[in-house]
């Protein structure tokens, strides 16, 4: 456990450039805060307890904005930057050194028993907001948007975006015509949707125009 919180606290200063020295990252990390109170809260439900894990989450809760249900399995160097309605199901598995954006979900979809939250993969970044419903495998070295909402696996080495999200770069290579995942400029597939249909219109109307001076000249 301790060897992970050690990875947790080191992730703050290889991935967040605010950061100024180590007090700071002590006392004004709340993502930090909500991490080390999970570790403790999840040692006691492996132990077979679970009132007590589930008070010291909502304590967590209340203190840090941040929801992490005990049952769930984080591995070391996880970063929740400013964190704010974070919500971690109980049956999610985080990897190893992952980064969560504030208002992200890793929940499930419905009343269902068993494994009904995702597991994330190594090295995975999800932005602000984004959705992760359901129980399938977000493998390693993935990019979710921000605002996306993702329902199904997700191969390693893939950019999702959009409701629902579609991957739209896999192993270096672009699908359909995205740029890259700038977590401050992400592609924006209802702005290219309403750009596609401007020049749809501008191609009609030349058409129309085209067609109106032929039948002048004639």
């Amino acid at each position: 456990m301790f060897a992970r919180i050690k990875a947790d606290f080191k992730a703050i200063f290889s991935r967040d450039p605010a950061v100024n020295n180590v007090f700071e990252a002590l006392i004004a990390y709340s993502g930090f805060h909500a991490i080390i109170i999970h570790r403790l809260a999840h040692q006691l439900y492996r132990v077979g307890l679970r009132t007590i894990p589930r008070i010291i989450s909502q304590i967590s809760r209340f203190l840090t904005g941040i929801e992490i249900h005990p049952g769930a399995e984080i591995k070391g160097g996880l970063f929740i930057d400013h964190g704010m309605g974070v919500v971690i199901g109980e049956t999610t598995v985080i990897g190893e050194n992952v980064t969560i954006y504030q208002g992200v979900t890793l929940g499930g979809t419905g009343n269902e028993k068993g494994k009904r939250h995702p597991t994330i993969g190594n090295n995975v970044v999800i932005g602000t907001g984004a959705k992760v419903l359901g129980s399938f495998e977000v493998k390693d070295n993935v990019k979710i948007g921000a605002g996306s909402v993702v329902l199904s696996e997700v191969p390693a080495n893939a950019t999702v975006i959009g409701i629902p999200g579609r991957i739209v770069k896999k192993d270096g290579q672009r699908i359909h015509a995205a740029r890259d995942l700038d977590h401050a400029d992400l592609p924006d597939p209802i702005g290219e949707r309403l750009l596609d249909l401007e020049k749809e219109m501008d191609e009609l109307r030349d058409e129309i125009i085209n067609q109106y001076s032929n039948k002048k000249i004639s």
